[in-house]
């Protein structure tokens, strides 16, 4: 993309026809209709659908750590819950960095020390 995007300004399009308007739905040499496709060979990269674009953007925001309400709104989905049904695979990560935490903070303080010595009846 660094190469598409290269010499161009903020509210140009990154992928755009040789005046830098809009493609347009043309025939190409494979008889496809689709923009997308035409955008696709311009750039010279792999076919991809669309909506593999959808999920790029949702697995880079995860790995950025992008917490899954984030990623919720991002996506328009109804709940979180929706989000992780279909991304929860990629959230395994957040619990080994979670217990990682966890320790740090208990080996830093006497915070565990403190709530395991105290009397149930204070």
């Amino acid at each position: 993309m660094a190469d598409q995007i290269a010499g161009k300004g903020r509210d140009d399009l990154v992928v755009s026809d040789a005046d830098g308007q809009h493609l347009r739905r043309t025939r190409v040499s494979t008889g496809s209709r689709s923009w997308f496709r035409t955008a696709l060979r311009a750039a010279e990269l792999e076919p991809m659908a669309l909506h593999d674009l959808r999920h790029t953007a949702a697995s880079l925001a995860i790995s950025s750590g992008a917490n899954v309400k984030a990623v919720q709104r991002m996506l328009g989905h109804a709940s979180a819950a929706m989000t992780l049904d279909l991304y929860a695979d990629l959230f395994d990560d957040d619990l080994d960095d979670v217990a990682m935490r966890l320790h740090a903070a208990v080996s830093a303080s006497d915070l565990g020390k403190a709530w395991g010595s105290q009397d149930i009846g204070e």
